[in-house]
């Protein structure tokens, strides 16, 4: 990476960058920083014919044991038909197993596996190697910055259930 980064086009808050154009610079950085973010484990996931969905479902059963199919589609927004397929694949490979809730038992309560646990271990190490690297030769406080930026990219209705979620906090 080049010590000196290019001159940024930094947008105003209606989304208009200072010269009228849209911010394709940043637009494009997240692109290309998101397609090597998930590469590493695109290839893991592939050897047992698992894609990014079924990567961010064990992730998230993985990190919230007892995690419900609703509380699983909020996180995720996406289709019940799509949790379904995805889940149940990760069922039948014994990476995730469905208990019945106690409380209520309509309720179906999603666990990642020792073998689910293991991988979802593995493709997050690989993740945050590439974290690392990128924030080795940055300043002290970037994950502070980066941890803010991240979190405005987020809509704001949202935030403060994301940093529940993240951070098992209501604010960072």
């Amino acid at each position: 990476m080049p010590d000196a980064i290019p001159a940024l086009r930094i947008p105003k808050p209606d989304g208009d960058t200072h010269a009228g154009q849209p911010a394709y610079d940043l637009i494009e950085l997240l692109f290309f920083a998101y397609r090597d973010f998930v590469s590493d484990p695109d290839r893991i996931l592939d050897e047992y014919g698992f894609g990014r969905a079924h990567h961010r479902v064990l992730h998230f059963v993985d990190r919230q044991p007892g995690l419900t199919i609703a509380e699983l589609l909020d996180i995720l927004r996406i289709t019940k038909q799509s949790l379904n397929r995805v889940l149940k694949e990760l069922i039948e490979k014994r990476f995730v197993e469905s208990r019945t809730g106690t409380a209520d038992r309509r309720q179906r309560l999603l666990y990642a596996t020792p073998q689910g646990h293991d991988l979802a271990q593995k493709l997050a190490r690989l993740q945050t190697r590439r974290i690392a690297r990128a924030l080795a030769d940055m300043e002290p406080d970037a994950k502070d910055a980066v941890t803010r930026y991240l979190l405005r990219l987020i809509d704001p209705d949202d935030r403060a259930h994301v940093e529940r979620l993240v951070f098992g906090t209501e604010k960072v």
